[in-house]
């Protein structure tokens, strides 16, 4: 809950979307409300406005830019996007992860953090955790340092927090 507001009341539920067996979370009815919208900003930067080590928000698109610009505005830091492969211009670092069934590449501008820098990662969604955590190793690769990571909503039956364990991660919403 952030300033009495339950966010997980605002969060819709498909069954079977993409496919059988899935269950998506949709925030749409928390980004068409400003007032909840607000909330969850505040709900996702709670364990960070005092915190002296975050330099730059960095998140993954699509959904985290959404999240992450605005919590950079909050925080006085500065936003760093994490894309899909072939997305950026100049010199790109990238990592290449497994999916369930397949791969994907992430990509991140080569002089976009500097060496030492504190990076606070924000995603909408932590399900097995493969993209944040190679997400987080770009971060590394290019000289940030992962200060803490946020998301939004935690699906924790997944155990994605596992893969994350050298990190400081936080969730305002669980699903267990």
């Amino acid at each position: 809950m952030s300033k009495g507001i339950d966010l997980k009341a605002h969060i819709r539920e498909f069954p079977d979307w993409p496919k059988e067996g899935i269950i998506f979370r949709d925030i749409t009815p928390i980004l068409l409300n400003p007032r909840i919208f607000t909330a969850a900003i505040d709900a996702l930067c709670a364990n960070y406005y005092h915190s002296s080590e975050i330099e730059i928000v960095a998140a993954v698109e699509s959904r985290g830019f959404i999240f992450g610009a605005s919590i950079a505005d909050r925080l006085g830091a500065g936003f760093v996007p994490i894309r899909k492969k072939g997305k950026l211009p100049g010199k790109v670092q990238s990592i290449t992860y497994d999916l369930e069934y397949g791969t994907d590449t992430l990509e991140i501008c080569c002089d976009a953090i500097e060496h030492g820098s504190g990076v606070l990662m924000v995603d909408d969604l932590l399900a097995t955790g493969g993209t944040m955590y190679s997400a987080c190793r770009l971060i590394e690769r290019v000289g940030g340092k992962v200060a803490g990571i946020s998301f939004l909503i935690e699906l924790a039956y997944l155990k994605g927090r596992e893969k994350l364990n050298d990190y400081k991660v936080t969730s305002v919403v669980s699903y267990d």
